[in-house]
């Protein structure tokens, strides 16, 4: 029977790796310098316990993890945060790791810049098949960080060490979020789908009994039904319309409500439970907040 194996270390990845371990929280590791693997056949998943970012170049090895399988192209790079599970598929009996990977440790960046807003790099939660794919120049600048950060390896630790190591892992992720913007950018025939199939998810839910049943549909429910990652999603559709998921979400609501306000003899109560509030008062609150005017003021108005 196979199982989840547990690396909690970064030294634990290298010693799987075959690389040495110049830092105990962090570490550039060139796949080509490893020893073939053979596939195992007790193990069907990892999960780690540090950030890792793997630059792939091959597909003899591929990742699942989320939703979706990703089969890498090359100048692939894919982001797995700690705690994440992952399942490794590797083709043949015997294959050769290619590509690089950084890792490091969440300790690593505590009391860094870097550490105060690494959940602001929100790909660390993307699905593998909505994976970074690279340009040459792209792929080259990843390099240069992660040769950067071998260099300072290699150097004796130091009072300076992880300042520097620190601020050019933050200098990578920034330059990811750059590259990430480009691809929403020149997959924008793609993201126009999936903000229609959006519309077309809250409609159909608007249209249904789950509205007044289970009340507002969550950012979660709307990813899920699109089958992409909650991070991917709200992050694509804050590119395309300028606004948060939830505010899309909140603004069809607000657009239903308006059109029940004309419906002839419906109380505001009435109109509040039909939308999936439990307490009317609750439904003022929020119809002031997003029109400036309570429900019954604005119907006087209109």
């Amino acid at each position: 029977m196979k199982t989840v194996q547990r690396l909690y270390t970064v030294s634990e990845y290298n010693a799987i790796a075959d690389q040495p371990t110049l830092h105990p929280m962090v570490s550039v590791i060139d796949f080509s310098n490893s020893t073939p693997k053979q596939r195992s056949t007790q193990i069907s998943a990892l999960q780690f316990g540090f950030y890792i970012v793997f630059l792939k170049n091959d597909q003899s090895c591929r990742i699942r993890y989320g939703r979706g399988k990703y089969d890498y192209q090359e100048g692939t790079l894919i982001f797995i945060a700690p705690g994440q599970v992952v399942s490794i598929e590797e083709d043949p009996e015997y294959y050769q790791p290619s590509g690089h990977a950084l890792l490091f440790h969440p300790d690593l960046i505590r009391g860094t810049a870097i550490g105060q807003h690494i959940k602001d790099y929100t790909f660390f939660s993307y699905d593998v098949n909505e994976a970074l794919h690279l340009s040459d120049l792209e792929r080259q600048i990843v390099l240069d960080c992660f040769s950067k950060i071998s260099i300072e390896l290699h150097r004796p630790i130091d009072r300076y060490s992880k300042k520097l190591i620190a601020s050019t892992i933050e200098l990578f992720l920034d330059y990811c979020m750059r590259f990430y913007d480009r691809q929403f950018i020149t997959r924008e025939h793609v993201n126009k789908g999936i903000v229609a199939r959006f519309e077309s998810v809250l409609d159909a839910y608007f249209q249904s009994e789950e509205l007044t049943n289970s009340g507002l549909p969550t950012v979660n429910y709307c990813a899920e039904k699109l089958n992409v990652s909650t991070k991917y999603f709200g992050d694509l559709i804050k590119k395309e319309t300028g606004k948060t998921a939830l505010d899309c979400i909140q603004l069809q609501l607000i657009d239903l409500a308006k059109e029940k306000m004309f419906e002839p003899g419906k109380s505001v109560n009435e109109i509040a439970y039909e939308l999936g509030f439990k307490y009317p008062q609750h439904f003022t609150r929020f119809f002031k907040q997003k029109v400036g005017f309570t429900p019954s003021e604005y119907r006087m108005m209109n």
